[in-house]
């Protein structure tokens, strides 16, 4: 009996020697448990740190990538590049009047303004590069600047925003920079040294396009603030013009509407006070893919034809507000040429005119070009095959417009759309 208690005692002991290892053994495995779990939350707070740190940078690329383009000064960036959207600003709106307001309303007329849309958009993108390229001009505009200079710069920063590409996308006609009595149609060609003075009054005029839609639009300049209600007389008949116009409205109802306006000014210049008068023989005018002047004139004196204007048409409305007779003639030397629209084949008999046709219909088709254009794209010695073009009917001679000499003569233009359900003023701006 004794033996067995001695053994069960020893039973006993071991048993709670094995029991206290395995208990040190489990207080060590819970501690490397612990420690296992110290170790991986902290390779977690690691890894979701570092994944918090990469998320941040995705999202700062993120924000760099969505940053929109700036437009660098002097412009280079095309505009096409600054909507990556390929959806271009809107002009101004203005809304039909009396017998034309259920347009705005008509799910039928709303329809066709929809499926009118790549042809707005393109129209809006040659207005946005004319806004940007004009606004640049006016902050390098000063006097003594040579004219030849003013006018490439001009029409380079142009070929750049516009990305120029042949006939789908370009100038729409030479730049316009004619000064004091010269109403229209005058640019300097190659070797003309004429530069701009202070007391000049001059109508900066040019025209961009894609696919053929024309923004033919004008502003003038003027540094001297003795012209400033001659510039204003022009800039609020103009605003009148397309106020006035709209679906149905005949073309002699805005004409009288603007030499109402225009003649309502005066200018006092050097001590003399003039009457500002309309142009009797200047208009605006309608305008068709690749066709500035589409057969239709805005008169901007009352008495002119009883035409209607119609859904769809693009008009340009502009006014020249004048000193002088207020009629102009053709005088200096031409610069300014345009192939005809409407003209078939005709025979040509001198080789040197068929080569100029070629290149014409190439670079310009029906869309006006100058002097200096046919330089850029290194013809020479063209002046005699230019006649004959001109002598054949082919293409047309544009002279500078000119009223009496000492007169000074003022414009502004903007080229509005008659859409189905508003009057879109596509070339406004910020600054006219």
């Amino acid at each position: 009996m004794a033996t067995e208690i001695v053994s069960n005692d020893l039973c006993a002991g071991e048993n709670e020697l094995e029991t206290s290892k395995g208990i040190e053994k489990l207080e060590i495995s819970n501690g490397n448990d612990e420690l296992s779990e110290s170790t991986s939350s902290t390779q977690k707070d690691e890894d979701g740190s570092t994944e918090v740190a990469k998320k941040k940078k995705k999202k700062n690329k993120s924000k760099k990538k969505k940053e929109p383009l700036k437009q660098t000064d002097p412009p280079s960036i095309p505009v096409v590049d600054l909507f990556p959207s390929r959806e271009f600003p809107e002009g101004e709106i203005q809304q039909y009047k009396d017998d034309n307001l259920w347009r705005t309303t008509s799910e039928e007329k709303r329809e066709l303004d929809r499926l009118e849309k790549p042809k707005y958009n393109a129209v809006r993108q040659a207005a946005e590069v004319h806004r940007q390229v004009r606004k640049y001009i006016k902050s390098i505009l000063k006097p003594g600047m040579l004219m030849t200079d003013l006018c490439e710069t001009l029409e380079n920063t142009v070929r750049k925003l516009i990305s120029e590409n042949g006939l789908q996308a370009g100038i729409a006609f030479p730049t316009g920079c004619s000064l004091n009595w010269v109403a229209a149609h005058w640019t300097p060609n190659s070797g003309d040294k004429t530069v701009l003075e202070y007391d000049d009054v001059m109508k900066l005029d040019f025209g961009t396009h894609i696919d053929g839609y024309i923004v033919d639009c004008a502003f003038t300049v003027a540094f001297n603030p003795m012209y400033d209600p001659l510039l204003e007389a022009s800039r609020e008949a103009t605003n009148t013009g397309i106020k006035e116009a709209g679906i149905d409205v005949r073309l002699c109802d805005v004409g009288a509407a603007i030499q109402e306006v225009m003649e309502s000014y005066e200018v006092e210049i050097n001590g003399k006070v003039f009457q500002v008068k309309s142009i009797r023989n200047l208009n605006g005018h309608s305008i068709g893919p690749y066709q500035i002047h589409a057969g239709k004139s805005v008169p901007i004196v009352k008495g002119g034809e009883q035409t209607k204007m119609e859904e769809g048409e693009f008009f340009a409305i502009e006014t020249f507000a004048s000193t002088g007779k207020g009629y102009v003639r053709e005088d200096l030397e031409c610069s300014h040429y345009m192939k005809n629209f409407d003209v078939g084949h005709i025979p040509l008999r001198l080789p040197r005119a068929k080569q100029l046709l070629a290149t014409i219909n190439k670079n310009f088709s029906t869309l006006a070009f100058c002097r200096r254009y046919l330089d850029r794209l290194g013809e020479t010695k063209y002046l005699m095959a230019l006649k004959n073009l001109c002598d054949a009917g082919i293409v047309q001679p544009y002279p500078p417009l000119c009223d009496v000499k000492g007169s000074y003569v003022s414009q502004f233009e903007h080229t509005i759309l008659l859409r189905p359900t508003c009057k879109e003023v596509i070339s406004r701006g910020d600054d006219y």
